[in-house]
């Protein structure tokens, strides 16, 4: 099922708002705004802070879009200088580094609207983790997307690397390690497409960890300011269902 059809039935919840972010209530309107029109004022002008879920199915509206070729972030040199101002993304995505995903593209956001971590593997080490606790604490991010991929070349290798005792130059095998937690619960199960199902695992275990991950991040979890999420974006369809 898409990530549009997965979100659409839920609620706005009411998101308590982090001080420093509670300055912010008061604008009006820019829910409305197209990521665009909201960047085209001269003056860094920060819109309403969202929901967890409205964030999240904002990203499925784009998605959807996207999915259709109706994407509609086509200039992005509308709004630089409010940008050189200021950032005020709504969602963050922990997304691969191959060169076929780009979040900003498959949800059709513009420049300033989403904070991604890449690294190969869709996977959280303590430097992503870190990305990701200031987009939480300094941006206000209410939503976090960990985003695997069909086809992914990093979880392939690491289930060469496991099943047949492959020795990869350089510093792959700390990448392997870093993705060995979902692959091998994946591998345990024997299931009839090992690389889906791995990939779908190793996603799993990267939200574990985040909405375990102290001290920032998983008190604001646990208290529903953040949303920590896993999707699959397939390349061929350029759908992202949640997993």
């Amino acid at each position: 099922m898409c990530l549009l059809c997965e979100t659409a039935g839920l609620g706005l919840s009411r998101r308590h708002l982090l001080k420093t972010g509670a300055a912010l209530a008061g604008t009006a309107g820019a829910l409305a705004l197209t990521p665009t029109t909201v960047m085209a004022k001269e003056a860094a002008v920060p819109p309403s802070p969202l929901s967890p879920d409205k964030a999240l199915r904002k990203l499925a509206a784009g998605n959807a879009r996207y999915a259709a070729n109706t994407a509609r972030n086509r200039d992005y040199s509308v709004g630089r200088a409010a940008r050189a101002a200021a950032q005020f993304p709504f969602a963050s995505i922990v997304s691969c580094a191959d060169s076929r995903v780009s979040p900003e593209i498959l949800f059709d956001q513009g420049p300033g609207e989403l904070f991604v971590v890449r690294v190969a593997g869709n996977f959280v080490n303590d430097d992503g983790l870190a990305s990701l606790e200031y987009g939480v604490k300094a941006l206000n991010i209410p939503l976090i997307l960990v985003l695997g991929h069909t086809g992914c070349g990093a979880i392939g290798a690491t289930i060469k690397a496991i099943q047949d005792g492959t020795q990869l130059p350089g510093h792959l095998p700390g990448l392997v390690n870093a993705l060995k937690p979902g692959v091998e619960a994946a591998i345990a199960r024997k299931p009839a497409d090992l690389m889906a199902d791995a990939t779908v695992e190793n996603v799993r275990h990267n939200v574990r960890r985040l909405a375990g991950a102290e001290p920032l991040i998983a008190p604001l979890a646990a208290d529903g300011w953040v949303k920590i999420v896993g999707g699959l974006y397939d390349i061929a369809t350029g759908k992202v269902a949640l997993v």
